[in-house]
């Protein structure tokens, strides 16, 4: 089952179930966050309460996308209790790029760092049930301040040195009452980080994380297929500038979901009652190892059958004024 939000004719929001070309609002739900909400206190699954609320009435999906009133498939009233984060050096890419990467390792006599932790993932990522694996590479993004919707715009700051995509499948996380973290579903998302500033020092990746990023349009809710395939591209006016399939799902990743998420909420501060957490799990597919410069105006495109419709944002370059901390 996948859920979106939208906003009706009156800016109201409207969570809906997706059939096909049309969606199906859910009634009795304010957004996507009071169902999952409700879920978690009447010990009901989200499938389940869904059912029971399903208006019989429908929009057209296109329609809404047309007119530019999708939203995120789920926010935070209060976007400061949004965590955004993510993980990364967690896909092997495929079976021929993990047989390469092994060779490679089988080489090396001196690691860099980023090959240590992906080793590491390779050996220890994915550990036996009730065992505890490898921590992976882990960064912060933001808050919910720094999430465009679906076909939004991206801001691409004059400071950045480059503002790349990166096709990521997403979880989506509600913290219980009791501390307890829900997994609320996935989605398709766009990570979207500076690469340039990543490869000038390792220590500047911090740095390359904090920008905008988008999610959606598709709240999956339910398991994730041990395969995900899909394709990203990148569209400068007219013409595609660059294409590529991508692969995510456990079969492609040196690191179990479950592993990923006992590293990220095995820290209290991110077990805090009422929060959301959207945590990207990574990739290997970008238009920057290919050589692609990301210029104003090109549009990503990320789709994958397995989320329906496809995660389309464009970017626009602004323009900073330096600022003055002033002393009091």
């Amino acid at each position: 089952m996948r859920i979106v939000q939208y906003l009706d004719r009156n800016d109201g929001i409207i969570v809906a179930q997706v059939s096909g070309d049309r969606l199906y609002p859910i009634t009795n739900f304010a957004s996507t966050y009071d169902l999952a909400y409700a879920s978690i206190q009447k010990g009901e699954k989200i499938e389940t309460l869904v059912a029971k609320n399903l208006s019989d009435d429908y929009v057209d999906y296109d329609t809404i996308v047309a007119a530019d009133r999708l939203l995120p498939p789920i926010f935070h009233k209060d976007p400061y209790h949004f965590w955004i984060t993510g993980t990364g050096l967690t896909h092997s890419g495929s079976a021929n790029a993990r047989d390469t990467m092994h060779k490679a390792l089988e080489k090396e006599k001196e690691f860099s760092d980023s090959m240590k932790i992906f080793k590491m993932g390779i050996e220890g990522g994915k550990p036996k049930k009730g065992q505890i694996g490898v921590q992976p590479e882990w960064f912060y993004k933001g808050n919910g301040t720094i999430i465009v919707p679906p076909n939004g715009t991206i801001d691409y700051p004059s400071y950045a040195l480059d503002g790349g995509e990166e096709p990521e499948i997403v979880g989506i996380y509600l913290i219980g009452l009791d501390g307890t973290p829900f997994r609320v579903g996935y989605a398709l998302g766009n990570e979207y980080s500076d690469h340039v500033m990543e490869r000038i020092n390792y220590l500047y990746l911090a740095h390359s994380k904090l920008r905008q990023c988008s999610f959606g349009p598709e709240l999956l809710i339910g398991d994730l297929p041990e395969s995900v395939k899909g394709r990203v591209s990148v569209q400068r006016g007219t013409e595609t500038l660059w294409a590529k399939d991508f692969l995510s799902g456990a079969a492609h990743m040196i690191h179990s979901i479950d592993n990923l998420e006992q590293h990220h909420f095995k820290y209290k501060l991110f077990r805090t009652p009422g929060d959301l957490h959207c945590h990207y799990f990574g990739t290997a597919t970008f238009s920057f190892t290919d050589g692609i410069q990301i210029d104003n105006g090109d549009c990503f495109e990320i789709a994958s059958d397995v989320f329906g419709k496809p995660l389309c944002n464009r970017v626009k370059r602004s323009k900073e004024k330096p600022f003055e901390v002033k002393a009091l």
